[in-house]
């Protein structure tokens, strides 16, 4: 049976290897404590933590599970491969997450070729992670569940766009029929949380304001440097 995401907050926990959170109880102990602030749901990386928090939690929340892996032959970093797919198929995630973007994918696969083989391998809904609106048409095309503005900005035919990018927002919502609409990525105040979710869009992943304590005290620290003319 499907498991889909309430309206809501959904926090990511994550922390790469070089990260100070990597390793231990951390990411689960940071996923219950979004879920007792409320979070409907848990974003995810690597089938070690989305287990963990599983257990962690009791099931308690929907899980959206990928896998980050670099391949030298593409710039797909998220879910990039069959390989990835197979075990989010196996783990405890209820969604799963990758790539939509219209980028070349490692090992020449393609997008249209891992949705495939997702949807004869798994009834878990599919999210994709897009950056553009010609991404977004595909996903459609594709039938993905939900449609995220992860990658917006993260491209190389998006980089250096400011995010939250409102206008974005509001032409996914315009545009977008069947899928389920997502926003994510450089969320870090309640006003920019307002905004987007006055564009229409009503579940929203906030990841770094939440989860990353190493980039708010850095934030911090900045606006130090700028009041003492640093």
């Amino acid at each position: 049976m499907k498991r889909m995401l309430s309206k809501g907050l959904i926090v990511s926990c994550q922390a790469l290897r070089h990260e100070p959170l990597f390793g231990g109880d951390t990411i689960p102990k940071m996923a219950l404590a979004a879920q007792q602030g409320g979070a409907v749901g848990i974003r995810a990386n690597t089938v070690r933590d989305i287990n963990a928090i599983w257990k962690y939690l009791h099931g308690a929340l929907p899980i959206i599970g990928l896998i980050k892996r670099d391949y030298p032959d593409s710039s797909v970093y998220i879910t990039p491969t069959q390989k990835e797919a197979r075990a989010l198929i196996r783990s405890k995630c209820d969604i799963i997450a990758l790539d939509a973007t219209r980028r070349t994918r490692p090992n020449g696969e393609t997008l249209e070729s891992l949705v495939t083989f997702l949807r004869a391998n798994t009834d878990k809904p599919l999210m994709a992670d897009i950056a553009d609106l010609d991404d977004a048409t595909v996903a459609e095309r594709l039938g993905f569940d939900y449609i995220s503005t992860t990658l917006r900005s993260y491209t190389e035919s998006t980089q250096g766009v400011t995010i939250p990018d409102i206008d974005f927002c509001r032409a996914l919502r315009a545009g977008v029929k069947n899928a389920v609409l997502v926003a994510e990525g450089g969320i870090h105040t309640y006003d920019e949380l307002l905004q987007v979710l006055e564009t229409g869009i009503e579940h929203v992943v906030i990841g770094g304001a939440i989860t990353r304590p190493q980039n708010i005290t850095q934030g911090y620290v900045q606006v130090f440097a700028k009041a003492q003319g640093l």
